[in-house]
C-alpha cells in the first residue's frame, strides 16, 4: 500500500483516494464477507477477508501519511481493548452468568467513552450513527432491553406489528402525505426488527435470503417465458403471477 500511495511512482487511482472515498468500499467488502459466509464458500471467504483487510490497511496507510497513526497502532489498540474487556480471561475477574459478563462489558465501554470525554450517560449511548438503520434499530432495542424495557415474549410483538400495519392501512385510506406514510412504515420496520430479535434471527441474513429467493424465482420466470418464445414484460400480471407460482412449485419439488 505504501508503494501504491507513493507520490512519485504509485498508482494514480490509489493516490486520489481519501478516507471518505474509501469508506463505501469498506462497507461493501464487509457485506461481501457476509455473503461468502452465507454461501459457505470458504475459498471465496478467504479472498473476501483479504479484500476487507486491504481496506483496513488502506485507511491505516492514509492515517500514517497524515501523522495520525499506523497499522501497528490499529493492531495494538484492538489487542489492548480485547484484553481490557475480558478481565475474566486475561485477569482474575469471574462472572456468575453471561448476563453478568455482558453487564461488565457495557460498563467497561461506558468507562472508555467517559475517558474520551463523552458525557452521554444514557443507556442508549455509544450507538454509531453511521450504521445501517436496521442495525441501529436492533442496537437501540437491545440496549433498552438491558434495562428492562422490552416485551416479555414474542406475542406482544405480533400484536404491535398488527397495530402498526393497521395504522399504515389507515394512513393510505385517508390519503396521508408522504411524511405520514414514512413515519408509519418506519414503525412497521422497527417492529419487524424487534420480531427478528425476539426470534434470534439475523435481520440482514433474513433479508439477504429473501432477496436471493426473489431473484432466483424472478430469473426462473424470465427463463420460462423465453422458453415459450415470449418476453416477460409482454405478459399480463396474471400470466406473470402464474409463472411465479410455477417457479415456487419447482423449488418445493412439486413440479
Amino acid at each position: 500500500m505504501a508503494r501504491l500511495r507513493d507520490r512519485a511512482h504509485g498508482c494514480p487511482w490509489d493516490l486520489e483516494q481519501t478516507f471518505e472515498t474509501i469508506a463505501p468500499y469498506t462497507i461493501e467488502e464487509a457485506y461481501e464477507v457476509a455473503d461468502a459466509i452465507d454461501r459457505r464458500d470458504y475459498a471465496d471467504l478467504r479472498d473476501e477477508l483479504g479484500d476487507l483487510l486491504l481496506q483496513v490497511v488502506f485507511h491505516a496507510r492514509m492515517a500514517e501519511e497524515d501523522g495520525h497513526f499506523a497499522f501497528a497502532d490499529v493492531v495494538a489498540a484492538i489487542c489492548d481493548k480485547m484484553i481490557r474487556r475480558h478481565p475474566h480471561v486475561f485477569g482474575e475477574a469471574q462472572f456468575a452468568s453471561m448476563a453478568a459478563q455482558t453487564a461488565s462489558w457495557e460498563a467497561l465501554k461506558a468507562e472508555e467513552r467517559s475517558a474520551k470525554g463523552e458525557s452521554d450517560t444514557s443507556a442508549l449511548a455509544g450507538i454509531a450513527r453511521g450504521l445501517p438503520e436496521w442495525q441501529r434499530a436492533l442496537k437501540l432495542q437491545k440496549k433498552a432491553a438491558r434495562v428492562g424495557f422490552d416485551w416479555p415474549d414474542v406475542q406482544p410483538v405480533f400484536d404491535k406489528l398488527h397495530e402498526e400495519i393497521d395504522e399504515v392501512r389507515a394512513e393510505f385510506a385517508s390519503g396521508a402525505d408522504h411524511a405520514r406514510l414514512t413515519d408509519e412504515i418506519g414503525d412497521v420496520l422497527f417492529v419487524c426488527a424487534n420480531l427478528a430479535r425476539h426470534a434470534k434471527v439475523d435481520v440482514s441474513q433474513a433479508l439477504r435470503h429473501a432477496n436471493a429467493k426473489f431473484e432466483r424465482r424472478f430469473r426462473r420466470m424470465e427463463t420460462m417465458a423465453a422458453a415459450a418464445g415470449e418476453a416477460l414484460p409482454d405478459k399480463s400480471l396474471a400470466e406473470q403471477d402464474a409463472l411465479w407460482a410455477r417457479a415456487k412449485r419447482e423449488e418445493r419439488g412439486g413440479d
